[in-house]
């Protein structure tokens, strides 16, 4: 369901086509709500048939560009101010760390040695994402940004808690 809300929010602050979404997602939800194409294009259609979006202009190869309606944006309001976020209570990646007693140490410091490195990875790679971006003076850049420091910070910790958890396996 959020993936609608996804496009809702790109589409108030700016008309745009389903390829244009795509891109978008792809530089900045991807490490937040990542969509595939089939995914936008699908959920464009339920949007348009909802009248929460409307066609503003066609072009050549039947590209649609697509604007929120008022309907829309009331619609995007209302999730905003009236639900709670979902949290997520599962997490594989700490469910296997609780049960690591059951393998070899070496095995266990192998696999948070994994989250460490691939934590870093994926600090790394949101800093050059980061890099890339040219930061506009409207509401979705500066919120934006508020969500990517959330991200760098959510790496950082995990690659810290990593290298701390390693410490902790006594030699046996």
């Amino acid at each position: 369901m959020s993936l609608r809300y996804a496009l809702l929010g790109l589409l108030a602050d700016r008309p745009a086509s389903g390829y244009d979404l795509l891109q978008r997602f792809k530089v900045s939800l991807a490490n937040v709500w990542p969509a595939t194409q089939s995914q936008i294009y699908t959920e464009l259609t339920k949007l348009a048939d909802a009248g929460s979006i409307a066609v503003s202009d066609e072009g050549p190869r039947g590209r649609k560009e697509y604007t929120i309606t008022d309907a829309g944006l009331a619609e995007m309001r209302e999730w905003l101010t009236t639900t709670k976020p979902k949290r997520v209570a599962r997490n594989e990646m700490l469910l296997r760390v609780f049960f690591l007693g059951v393998v070899p140490q070496a095995y266990a410091r192998e696999y948070l040695s994994g989250v460490e490195t691939d934590t870093a990875k994926a600090e790394a790679q949101l800093a050059g994402l980061e890099a890339t971006i040219d930061w506009e003076d409207n509401d979705l850049s500066v919120y934006g940004r508020i969500a990517m420091e959330w991200g760098k910070r959510f790496y950082a910790m995990n690659q810290e808690w990593a290298e701390w958890a390693l410490t902790q396996i006594p030699e046996r």
